[in-house]
C-alpha cells in the first residue's frame, strides 16, 4: 500500500477545498440517506482512513476502484485528513452533482475493450456488440471471448488473454455496471500495458460523464411542446 501522506490543517490543502470523486448506492456505507446536491455532508469525528470519515478520489478511475454503486458524484473535500494516491479522507464533503452511471459504465467498459482490439484475433461478433451495445450480439460475443481468452492462457499469450477478457468482462451484463467497468479497464490496462493507459482510461471516463451530465441538463424539447399542446387545449 502507498504510503499516507497527513495533510495537516491550515495549510493551502487542508482546510481548504477540493474537487473529487465519490461513488454512492441507494444510501451511504453506513446507512444514512444521501445528502441532496449542495447539503453539507459532515464527519463528526475525526477522519481516518479506511476507517472512519468521509472518502473520495482525485481521479474518477481510482474512485470507480471503491464504488458501492453506479451513481457518480462530483464532491467538494474540506478539511482533508489524510491522502494516498488513490482515494483521500476528509470531514465534510458536498455532492456539487451527480449522474446515473448504470448505462455509461457500461459504454465505458466497451469502449476500453475496443481500445485493445488490435492485440488479439477478436471475432466478428465480438467487435459488434463492443461498437454497438446491441444485446443481440451480447451472450455470443461473451462466449466468443472467454473462449479465446482461455485459448491465449493455455498458449501463454498473457496480452492476447487480457485483451480477450477486457471484452469478456465488457459483455457480463449480470455483473453490476461498476464491477463490469473496473474489470474490463483492468483487463485492457494490463493487456495494452503502457505508461500511459489508465490515465487515458481516467479521462475517457470523465468525458463519458461529462457528457451524461451535460444531456441531463439540456432542454426537454419535448417537456416544452407538451406544456404548450396543452395551454392550448386546455
Amino acid at each position: 500500500m502507498t504510503e499516507q501522506n497527513v495533510i495537516p490543517n491550515g495549510t493551502q490543502n487542508g482546510s481548504g477545498e477540493l474537487l473529487a470523486w465519490h461513488f454512492v448506492d441507494e444510501a451511504l456505507r453506513d446507512g444514512q440517506p444521501l445528502p441532496p446536491d449542495g447539503e453539507k455532508l459532515t464527519h463528526g469525528a475525526a477522519p481516518s482512513l479506511c476507517v472512519s470519515g468521509l472518502h473520495a478520489s482525485e481521479r474518477i478511475i481510482d474512485a470507480l476502484k471503491y464504488a458501492p454503486g453506479n451513481t457518480i458524484c462530483r464532491v467538494e473535500c474540506e478539511d482533508l485528513a489524510t491522502r494516498q494516491d488513490d482515494k483521500l479522507v476528509c470531514a465534510t464533503r458536498t455532492v456539487l452533482w451527480r449522474v446515473d452511471g448504470e448505462e455509461l459504465l457500461r459504454e465505458f467498459a466497451r469502449k476500453v475493450a475496443l481500445d485493445v482490439a488490435d492485440l488479439w484475433n477478436i471475432p466478428d461478433g465480438v467487435r459488434k456488440f463492443l461498437e454497438t451495445g446491441n444485446e443481440n450480439f451480447r451472450v455470443a460475443a461473451r462466449a466468443e471471448a472467454r473462449d479465446l481468452s482461455r485459448a491465449y492462457v493455455r498458449e501463454d499469450n498473457v496480452t492476447a488473454a487480457a485483451a480477450a477478457e477486457a471484452a469478456r468482462a465488457a459483455a457480463a451484463r449480470t455483473h453490476a455496471a461498476r464491477a463490469t467497468a473496473l474489470a474490463a479497464a483492468w483487463a485492457a490496462n494490463r493487456a495494452r500495458g503502457d505508461a500511459g493507459t489508465w490515465e487515458r482510461y481516467n479521462t475517457l471516463l470523465e468525458n463519458l460523464v461529462e457528457t451524461a451530465r451535460t444531456a441531463g441538463d439540456g432542454d426537454d424539447e419535448w417537456g416544452d411542446f407538451a406544456d404548450e399542446l396543452e395551454m392550448e387545449l386546455g
